[in-house]
């Protein structure tokens, strides 16, 4: 009986940890560059009105720069020349891969939100 009351005392703290562990995991996600590359797709989906093929391109393509901000930009100083630099990098490549992916128009008006 002891033993029982024991093993149903631990399951329950375990079962409590668990739910405070799994908050937690949400939370750090909610900054993962997938969800931010995700949910800028669907913004960019719904003003470009981008194909199943574009949705994917795009969502690469905001992974890697999200990706590289996480790593030479964002945490460090914004005006150290190269931070600037870095960046610079960054948006370029995002730029390339944005023209290859999208039709001029569609390109146009991704250019002409993204500089607002």
């Amino acid at each position: 009986m002891k033993n029982l009351v024991k093993i149903a005392l631990f399951s329950f703290v375990m079962i409590l940890g668990m739910g405070s562990m799994t908050a937690q995991t949400l939370q750090q996600d909610q900054n993962s560059p997938e969800v931010v590359a995700k949910q800028k797709t669907a913004k960019l989906s719904e003003m470009l009105n981008l194909t199943g093929d574009q949705q994917r391109a795009v969502f690469r393509a905001l992974v890697v720069k999200e990706n590289n901000y996480n790593k030479y930009v964002n945490g460090k100083d914004a005006k150290s020349a190269e931070v600037m630099a870095a960046k610079k990098k960054q948006d370029e490549i995002l730029e390339t891969s944005m023209k290859k992916a999208l039709t001029n128009d569609q390109f146009q008006k991704w250019k002409s939100l993204s500089n607002q």
